[in-house]
């Protein structure tokens, strides 16, 4: 028995419609009975559906998608356990505040409540999770709450972020009046923004340009205000420092970068501005422990980057672009107050300590293994790739590793969640999305290991991506802890097992390295038969900074063992709290 006819008039062919109308040409999904209309509908309206190994992946590469190109993502999974193993990347989509539309399918209503296959309520542990979450029930309000999810999406009113809708699959083989078939719906919004309120504004000035030692750390919500951040860089001579979810704003030739000495800038600052960041663990909740007796001024469009653990002395709630804007305007030709000789020291020590961290990248020693370090596979892929490259970054101890010692303008990595695994899945999706650039992966493997299976997507949909797998056998970071911690390893030893060879059997040009004067022959020949992969064997004996921070092992109070010091050493002086 055949299924139900989907007319060019029902429900799913409207999604598709939309969607087209929209913008979106590429939808990232796994098939199931219950999408089944809206994945028919889908290729009708000629939309490319990149068909996925697991759901995880398919929000990941939304994800990645929506990041890079600055429209809506659009995921499609299948009721159920394809809901479910979405769910991590929902999660992490929530906390990048990544525009990403997720579509479902649930049982027909008559079905529904009786035990039906994959009936789940969707919506009661997705909600959370999302910026708008809910089951269309009525054909002729499809078109209604389409628009409405991409507009929260999209941050339209509010904070951007993944939002869900599912559909029973009655509801999606129904037709829809075409009275309810308003054009208003199929329309392409323009971005909104928010402009600053102009008292906010020069209060923020006015802190800023009195300021001798003046920070600016940017995030997420300052994408988009490369121009006037550096502009703003420029007028008012303040140090700079991005985060992995800003990389690229500033040229790292810019004289206010001074990544290198992030710790020391961080103490120092008399006022840290903040662009669209929070505070979080990256940055030591803000504390007077670590910031001293520093002024903050909070900007960005939503109030999570503006009010989470340090209020500001000024609070500019505004698009960040516009922000800085209206403070140079302001500021006209006012001379800013700042210690010269603070900023260019600072600068030429960044500028040393970046320096001897690339000699000390080319000339790693090996490891009593045999096997070459770490840096020595980053100094070898610095070398190859193009100044415009994109790079996904992934993994535990790689991931240290990596952020430091790949430069790039167009960076991705598992983000504040620390959702390892996305490597090959952003990858992928970054590679379709931007075909005339170079998409590399530097991942560990055993982040690799989580989505290792999506190799079969790249060979399948030709994604031109190259995956580099830093092959150590191990959860390096936590061997590390647990040797040091508790004295003994258990259950983080992987295999050195041979990924390449996984890499060929499905289709991909694969190599395995196991010589660092292999690795420059190895990456030109991957980088003209992509998609490709590289396993690397590198020692597990290297220690990253994150494995020597104590980051594995859960300081009380902060992230990272010399600050959780600082905290319980500020605590007890100012007797907050009881000495322990």
């Amino acid at each position: 028995m055949s299924s139900p006819l989907v007319t060019s008039e029902s429900s799913a062919a409207l999604i598709a419609r939309f969607l087209k109308a929209r913008g979106v040409e590429r939808v990232f999904a796994l098939c199931g009975g219950h999408i089944m209309p809206i994945w028919m509908r889908l290729d009708a309206e000629g939309i490319q559906i990149i068909d996925v190994r697991d759901e995880r992946a398919a929000v990941y590469m939304a994800h990645a998608h929506a990041e890079l190109t600055g429209q809506i993502g659009v995921a499609l999974v299948t009721a159920g356990p394809g809901v479910t193993n979405a769910m991590t990347g929902i999660a992490n989509a929530h906390t990048a505040r990544a525009s990403v539309l997720i579509l479902s399918g649930t049982p027909p209503q008559p079905q529904e409540n009786r035990g039906a296959l994959q009936d789940m309520n969707h919506i009661e542990f997705v909600k959370p999770l999302t910026r708008y979450a809910r089951t269309v029930r009525d054909p002729n309000l499809v078109l209604q709450e389409l628009d409405e999810a991409v507009s929260r999406a999209l941050g339209h009113g509010g904070e951007p972020g993944p939002v869900y809708l599912d559909f029973p699959v009655d509801t999606l083989r129904a037709t829809v009046s075409l009275a309810t078939q308003l054009p208003e719906f199929f329309q392409t919004r323009s971005p909104q923004y928010i402009y600053p309120d102009p008292k906010s504004a020069e209060q923020a000035m006015e802190i800023m340009w009195k300021a001798k030692r003046p920070l600016i750390i940017s995030g997420r919500g300052a994408r988009g205000a490369s121009k006037p951040l550096i502009d703003l860089l420029n007028r008012l001579g303040a140090l700079y420092l991005d985060t992995g979810e800003s990389r690229g704003l500033v040229p790292e030739s810019h004289p206010s970068v001074v990544a290198a000495m992030r710790g020391s800038v961080m103490t120092e600052a008399d006022v840290v501005i903040t662009l669209g960041r929070k505070l979080d663990f990256q940055l030591a909740y803000g504390s007077p422990a670590i910031f001293g007796d520093a002024k903050f001024v909070r900007i960005a469009d939503c109030a999570s980057e503006i009010r989470d653990n340090r209020r500001g002395e000024a609070e500019v709630f505004a698009t960040v672009s516009k922000a800085l804007e209206k403070i140079i305007e302001l500021a006209g030709d006012r001379k800013p107050n700042i210690d010269k000789a603070w900023a260019g020291e600072t600068r030429t020590k960044h500028e040393a300590r970046a320096q001897k961290l690339l000699l000390s990248m080319q000339d790693s020693p090996v490891g009593s293994d045999g096997l070459m370090h770490p840096n020595t596979l980053l100094a070898a892929l610095r070398k190859a790739l193009p100044e415009d490259s994109v790079v996904v970054a992934d993994g535990g101890d790689f991931l240290s590793f990596a952020r430091v010692g790949l430069p790039a303008t167009t960076y991705l990595d598992p983000g504040s969640l620390g959702c390892i695994g996305v490597g090959t899945p952003f990858g992928i999706a970054a590679s379709l999305a931007l075909p005339n650039k170079t998409v590399v992966v530097a991942t560990g493997d055993g982040a690799f290991g989580f989505n290792a299976m999506e190799i079969d997507t790249a060979a399948r949909h030709k994604a031109p991506v190259l995956i580099v797998v830093a092959n150590n056998g191990a959860w390096a970071i936590e061997v590390r802890d647990q040797l040091e911690t508790h004295g003994k390893v258990v259950g983080t030893r992987l295999q050195f097992a041979d990924h390449a060879a996984m890499a060929k059997a499905f289709g991909l040009y694969a190599e395995r390295v196991e010589k660092a004067e292999d690795l420059e022959s190895a990456i030109k020949r991957a980088m003209a038969n992509r998609p490709a992969l590289l396993d690397v064997l590198v020692t597990p004996e290297a220690a990253s900074s994150d494995a020597k921070s104590g980051l594995a092992w859960v300081p009380d109070l902060q992230a990272l063992g010399a600050w959780d010091q600082a905290e319980e050493k500020w605590r007890a002086s100012t007797h907050r709290f009881l000495k322990r």
